[in-house]
């Protein structure tokens, strides 16, 4: 027998025929029950509904800057942003140099040194910085009698 008489639908078909015309009392119930499970497995994958991915933004770039300004004008802009920065870092540090006073205010009251307190402060931070470079060499491979200017070979 060969392959194409294997896959020919038209045998198929006149078996599916002559079952049909054979005689048996439950052929139309069980056709019914086959038709009405095909259709409402077709009916729940047609109307099934699918979120695909989300729509990418459509993106709109704004410019704040004048297309048309000049070189001195990029450079006055960034000169007024220095001095910008520069003002807020004084005040920064101003406030953090009243927050220590305070602090200083809170250690005196309480009866503690603040001097002491500070120079402890500042060799625990500077254990901590000699540490931090040392995982640092290490993690580089460099050693300590390199000083770390050079990298290791």
């Amino acid at each position: 027998m060969s392959l194409i008489s294997k896959l020919n639908p038209t045998e198929g078909f006149q078996d599916l025929w002559s079952e049909f015309r054979r005689p048996h009392p439950y052929k139309y119930r069980i056709l019914a029950a086959s038709m009405l499970i095909t259709t409402g497995l077709f009916y729940f994958i047609v109307t099934e509904e699918v979120i695909g991915p989300p729509v990418p933004p459509e993106v709109t770039y704004i410019t704040t800057f004048d297309p048309e300004r000049t070189e001195a004008d990029i450079i006055a802009a960034n000169i007024e942003n220095q001095k910008r920065k520069e003002q807020r870092a004084a005040i920064l540090a101003e406030r953090e140099e009243r927050k220590k006073e305070i602090y200083r205010t809170l250690a005196r009251v309480s009866g503690m040194d603040p001097e002491e307190i500070e120079r402890e402060a500042a060799e625990e931070r500077a254990r901590e910085e000699a540490a931090a470079e040392q995982q640092r060499a290490a993690a580089l491979g460099e050693s300590a009698a390199d000083g770390g200017d050079e990298p290791a070979e």
